[in-house]
């Protein structure tokens, strides 16, 4: 077995930022190629690696190759059992365990599907995984899936769907010497500011899974000139709603919730969503790979979702800190790094 810390930091000296994947996706595909109990196929940048042993269930181990804009010339840096640089943890260190994986294990009681998809860090267009399944959506069937993004080595299960909102309010254009001619329409935001500043969310708990949803404001716009009363001021706000509401029901209820603070020509539109996921704990494959590991609600948003969206549950588990991923301190720890090996191993090998 290869040096998790040393793998990882070799990913990371090789520059992938998104759209520029192919170089190490090519350096996966030709260790991947040498292993004769697995069938390759690449689709663009996004790698599959499959084993086909006729095994009654299927795991999908999934992670995605790029990384964020940054400093790609210093490349890593080991310092006793810790690997510095950018994508160590966001998901070199995840993507390092994956490839030793599938090259180490040899006595498989499933059946194993390695996803290196591209174009993770940005909009969810280009995503490689909607362009497999668009492509070769053979390749992504299975009964439970495991996303390496960072979670400390714990299970962040399923994930709160998000929406956004541009609020658009109207006023009535004046000279500001004369305001009482007009309606100032960045005045009309504080009531609806002070509704979010003060919304009671909610705390559900799903399959012993604690979410936590959010109502935020997080851009507005107003103004014309110094001199000028504004008729127009815009508001954008973002939802996170945890997974018993599906993506119709969270809209209905930001909807309800701005209501009172929106009049005849004021605008609501919704600009873009992604949906929640399902926990998904109680799958079998899932449960193992839980077993003796503390495991929470995941608040953002993960590619879980397009899996549960596919009827695939899916967790979010990889070594890594994820509140250091796209900052200058960014790093993995060797015992997260191993963690994560031998947690995954065993359900593999049926230990």
């Amino acid at each position: 077995m290869r040096d998790l810390l040393e793998l990882t930091a070799e990913l990371v000296d090789i520059p992938s930022v998104s759209f520029e994947e192919g170089p190490l996706v090519s350096l996966i595909e030709k260790e991947l190629s040498a292993i004769p109990h697995l069938s390759i196929d690449r689709v663009g940048d996004n790698l599959i690696a499959r084993t086909d042993f006729n095994k009654e269930q299927r795991l999908v181990l999934a992670g995605h190759t790029d990384t964020v804009p940054g400093d790609t010339q210093s490349g890593a840096r080991i310092e006793n059992d810790t690997c510095w640089g950018l994508g160590s943890a966001d998901m070199k260190g995840g993507i390092a365990v994956m490839l030793e994986l599938a090259r180490s294990v040899i006595d498989y009681a499933i059946d194993v599907t390695w996803v290196f998809y591209a174009r993770e860090e940005v909009a969810s267009e280009h995503n490689g995984l909607k362009e497999i399944f668009t492509e070769a959506p053979q390749l992504l069937t299975g009964d439970a899936a495991v996303l390496g993004e960072p979670t400390s080595a714990l299970i962040e299960a399923g994930c709160q769907g998000t929406m956004r909102f541009l609020l658009t309010f109207k006023g009535e254009r004046a000279h500001s010497a004369r305001p009482w001619m007009g309606r100032n329409a960045v005045h009309r935001l504080s009531g609806v500011l002070d509704a979010l500043e003060n919304y009671q969310y909610r705390e559900p708990l799903i399959e012993g899974c604690k979410f936590r949803e959010a109502l935020q404001a997080v851009g507005v716009e107003g103004g014309v000139a110094g001199n000028v009363v504004p008729d127009t001021a815009t508001l954008l706000i973002n939802h996170r709603h945890a997974p018993d509401r599906n993506s119709e029901e969270a809209e209905n209820h930001v909807r309800e919730f701005l209501g009172p603070h929106m009049e005849d020509g004021d605008l609501i539109e919704l600009i873009d969503m992604a949906p929640a996921a399902a926990p998904g704990m109680d799958h079998s494959l899932l449960a193992s790979i839980g077993e003796g590991i503390e495991t929470r609600a995941k608040l953002g948003w993960t590619d879980v979702a397009f899996f549960s969206e596919q009827g695939i549950p899916a967790i979010n588990f990889g070594p890594g800190d994820a509140t250091l991923a796209h900052t200058a301190e960014e790093r993995v720890e060797r015992e997260n790094l191993e963690v994560a090996f031998e947690t995954i191993k065993r359900v593999l090998e049926g230990n």
